[in-house]
């Protein structure tokens, strides 16, 4: 899945939190020509010592929470979309839960 294939559905977006492995210019410039957000990188520590990062904090927490539904623990899905869907179903299921 591109971003540019779902620019107008992400037009409300203004910063993308991602992991270290997306550093460089060329990312960060082409999802601020493609949906005009701002990319922001959450690195772990340099030392390797535990601290609490809160922007990490909330990626970590929210691959937690997708580890505990079932059908994503093994990808057996045939096709891509498949397990994006069940990713989407997986995250609702979660905020309905909540209210």
């Amino acid at each position: 899945m591109a971003i540019d294939q779902h620019a107008a559905n992400l037009s409300d977006v203004t910063a993308l939190l991602v992991d270290g492995g997306y550093t460089g210019q060329p990312f960060a410039e082409s999802v601020r020509t493609l949906i005009g957000a701002e990319v922001q990188v959450a690195k772990r520590h340099e030392l390797h010592a535990f601290a609490v990062m809160p922007q990490r904090w909330v990626v970590e927490r929210s691959f937690a929470w997708l580890e505990k539904c079932r059908r994503l623990w093994k990808n057996t899905e045939r096709l891509l979309n498949t397990s994006l869907q069940f990713v989407n179903l997986a995250f609702l299921a979660l905020l309905l839960r909540r209210y």
